[in-house]
């Protein structure tokens, strides 16, 4: 199983805000918004592992910024880390001005998606090489979220999250 780059699995959908898709304050519903996230995760996560991919978590979401009705919305995903048969997928939502055309951050997330088989099953996953500064970022952090995650949930002792304890010595 060959190694992938972050860029391999980058997955960009832009649409507009329609009327149908916004609240009583005229901006996009953030579950609307969370639906496209996930799609966008969703083909990130394809594309990386080759395989059927299911959401296993939503790690974080900020709504930063309202989406106004009418506004072209832009949700970019890439695999951050890949584990054993898990990725996290990191998702920045842009804004485009409608007169001038600028783009600007609105939102961000960070999914977690599990490749399964036919059988739902989960399998290994290719592991991931960060190129820019931005991806290697990521990919540490990732690893202290996920040490984070287990931590919480009782499925690893204090002394086994390495990357965590890293942070207060």
């Amino acid at each position: 199983m060959n190694a992938r780059t972050a860029e391999h699995s980058r997955t960009v959908m832009t649409d507009l805000v329609l009327p149908s898709e916004t609240n009583p304050l005229n901006n996009l519903f953030g579950g609307e918004l969370l639906a496209r996230m996930d799609r966008a995760a969703s083909i990130s996560a394809r594309r990386h592992s080759r395989r059927i991919v299911v959401t296993a978590s939503v790690n974080h979401v900020a709504f930063n910024k309202a989406v106004p009705l009418g506004s072209v919305v832009t949700v970019e995903a890439k695999v951050s880390r890949a584990f054993k048969t898990s990725m996290e997928i990191f998702i920045d939502v842009w804004v485009e001005d409608r007169e001038s055309g600028n783009r600007s951050k609105a939102n961000e997330a960070i999914y977690t998606f599990v490749a399964v088989d036919e059988t739902g099953t989960p399998v290994a996953i290719p592991e991931l090489i960060p190129e820019t500064d931005l991806e290697k970022e990521r990919f540490a952090a990732a690893l202290r979220r996920k040490q984070l995650s287990l931590l919480l949930a009782g499925k690893i002792k204090p002394n086994d999250a390495t990357e965590l304890k890293a942070l207060f010595e």
